[in-house]
């Protein structure tokens, strides 16, 4: 028998476990297994394996060279694979303890030979701001997932976000018009379930008692979710502007100026509660650079080459998907290179914003100069790349 498996996320832990609760009870004889990697600072990690009616056993796993997030990879397969050669679970509901992502987990299931059906992030809309601007470091709130964890929960939280394709909303009180917009803004192409408020009591779940267990059985694909996350070809929010929340696209061909960009990371960081994308560097032509900045922090790093740097037999080896997304941003002259930055957030500062990213690319006179120019600019971005 396959076994289909839901990948079941969030830091949200309250609306993570009313979702995981909701699953058990729309699907009758479908599994939660969870591993609580709190107690890894003892050495174990605690597994549980449970249904609608209670636990219906426990058990520890040993840490993985001190690492958490390795005994749950080294035993989570097993234990569906054990579900799955008993041939009486129509589902196994793999609930993520509050810090582990889903992208790594759901690769971790599919490379043991098992099905990934769904991956669901719960999220309470009232807190979608509060996590988004936390840069805390995850040890600081006890959700680091190993010792050399250096996350932060802004980051994670955006991540485990935006990964999943469906999102179980639950029904926040403290959430106004502008935390729903909020949401909708940062992941504009999520399918979005109701689960009530607190998903084990109260109104039943809307649209339907089956809406969330239709997701979860869906079907998903692994490598097309990896490929989507790549920053070349990510798809990225679009423009919006509803109930105090904006979203602004930024995009143009012509590249930064290495040292007035760097001077500028500290306010265009702190300009959206959220900002993602792709950029390229007068003195770096080949190097697509990755953007990614939340609750205050930016990470930038290279993913490699842009298409138009590689030479034409190299185009057979990258994906599909790469090529397309090069095809639409294509420049008689620059190829895929672009600026593509995407700021969603409230009260964003559009025109203040677009006037800074502006002054940040070459000037009409720099860019004239020729690319042979361009490379002699001062290399601002090397220790931040660690080059």
């Amino acid at each position: 028998m396959s076994l289909p498996v839901v990948i079941v996320g969030g830091l949200h832990a309250d609306a993570r476990r009313a979702a995981v609760a909701r699953l058990l009870t729309d699907v009758p004889g479908s599994v939660a297994l969870h591993h609580d990697l709190a107690t890894a600072a003892a050495g174990t990690v605690v597994r549980t394996v449970r249904d609608a009616s209670g636990v219906r056993s426990a058990g520890e796993a040993p840490l993985v060279n001190d690492c958490a997030c390795c005994a749950l990879r080294e035993d989570l397969v097993p234990e569906l694979e054990r579900l799955a050669d008993a041939g009486d679970t129509p589902l196994a509901v793999v609930e993520l303890w509050d810090s582990v992502e889903p992208k790594a987990m759901a690769e971790v299931v599919a490379a043991g030979g098992l099905t990934v059906t769904g991956v669901i992030t719960a999220v309470d809309p009232a807190l979608v701001l509060p996590y988004l601007g936390n840069g805390d470091d995850l040890a600081e709130g006890g959700l680091a997932a190993a010792a050399t964890d250096q996350r932060t929960v802004a980051d994670t939280f955006a991540r485990q976000l935006e990964y999943a394709p469906v999102l179980a909303v639950a029904d926040s009180p403290e959430a106004d018009d502008e935390d729903r917009e909020l949401l909708a803004q940062l992941h504009p192409t999520a399918r979005q379930v109701p689960i009530g408020h607190g998903g084990l009591a109260g109104a039943p779940p809307r649209p339907g008692p089956t809406a969330l267990a239709e997701a979860a059985l869906a079907g998903f694909d692994v490598e097309a979710a990896a490929a989507a996350q790549h920053p070349a070809c990510a798809l990225l929010p679009a423009e919006a502007d509803a109930h105090g929340v904006a979203t602004l696209v930024w995009r143009r061909h012509r590249p930064f100026h290495p040292e007035r960009l760097y001077a500028a990371l500290e306010d265009l960081t702190c300009a959206a509660a959220r900002s993602r994308g792709r950029f390229w560097l007068a003195d770096k032509p080949d190097t697509l650079l990755h953007w990614d900045a939340a609750g205050g922090a930016l990470c930038v790093e290279s993913a490699g080459p842009w298409l138009a740097s590689l030479p034409d037999a190299a185009w057979e080896m990258v994906p599909p998907v790469r090529r397309a997304a090069a095809a639409l941003d294509w420049h008689p002259e620059h190829g895929d290179r672009c600026q593509h930055l995407v700021f969603t957030s409230p009260g964003l500062d559009r025109d203040g914003l677009e006037h800074l990213l502006e002054s940040c690319l070459l000037t009409d006179a720099e860019y004239a100069a020729g690319r042979d120019a361009w490379k002699r600019l001062p290399p601002a971005f090397d220790t931040l790349l660690e080059v």
